[in-house]
């Protein structure tokens, strides 16, 4: 693995947060993500680097799909890369719990979109409203999720449904054992959808493989899987 701009893995902090700084660059950014780092603001003018002593990963051959997320898969028509600005604006929106997207990030994550590093996949409702949708940093094998909404009006499993349609564009390109699908934390919502922890150690022997892999066919416009990407739940 290439050097990291926060020094060997071998003496970061024995805790997710492993780093600060006060600059925040594509350059920068693009070199944290290829040695197993994200960004997150923590302060005015200050962002955090972060490398989870527990990754949360979703295996490509495990996700869940229950028989009432299955059904409601046919009401939405996935896309990708058709609305990143509009699933940045909800996925940044303040009234949310949680909230961290900042200018800063909106502004380097748009750059890093422009420049086909950053993609959204989005859940579009049959009379054409966008009703959920995700967006993150591809890297040859490797996609790193940053942030999903739904809209709860219209699209309740919305965002599953753009999290199912990643699933099947990674497994389209394959091997699919090698792929990494990083979300950073397992959650308890995640785990329902088989997402499973990574010791950091593990993660990070495993990413320079991943980042040597063809990445997928990041296509604009409506994605339409080959195959099924996931068994159903029981």
């Amino acid at each position: 693995m290439q050097p990291s701009p926060f020094g060997p893995p071998a003496d970061w902090p024995d805790e997710d947060l492993i780093g600060y700084s006060h600059g925040f660059d594509l350059g920068l950014v693009v070199a944290a993500y290829r040695t197993g780092v994200f960004p997150m603001p923590i302060g005015r003018g200050t962002m955090g680097w972060f490398s989870p002593v527990r990754r949360g990963v979703l295996p490509l051959d495990g996700l869940r799909v229950s028989r009432s997320l299955r059904k409601m898969l046919k009401r939405y028509e996935i896309r990708v890369d058709t609305a990143f600005d509009a699933v940045l604006d909800r996925c940044a929106d303040p009234s949310r719990e949680g909230s961290w997207i900042n200018g800063e990030i909106r502004a380097v994550y748009t750059e890093l979109h422009r420049a086909g590093v950053v993609h959204s996949v989005e859940a579009w409702t049959l009379d054409d409203r966008l009703a959920g949708g995700l967006y993150g940093v591809g890297l040859g094998g490797l996609f790193a999720g940053e942030s999903m909404f739904h809209d709860a009006e219209i699209g309740r499993d919305a965002s599953k449904a753009a999290l199912v349609g990643l699933v099947e564009l990674l497994r389209a390109a394959g091997p699919e054992e090698s792929r990494l699908l990083d979300v950073q934390w397992q959650t308890d919502h995640l785990a329902t959808l088989g997402v499973v922890e990574l010791d950091r150690a593990d993660y990070l022997d495993r990413l320079p493989a991943a980042l040597q892999l063809t990445p997928p066919v990041w296509r604009a416009g409506v994605f339409t899987p080959e195959a099924p990407a996931a068994r159903p739940s029981r």
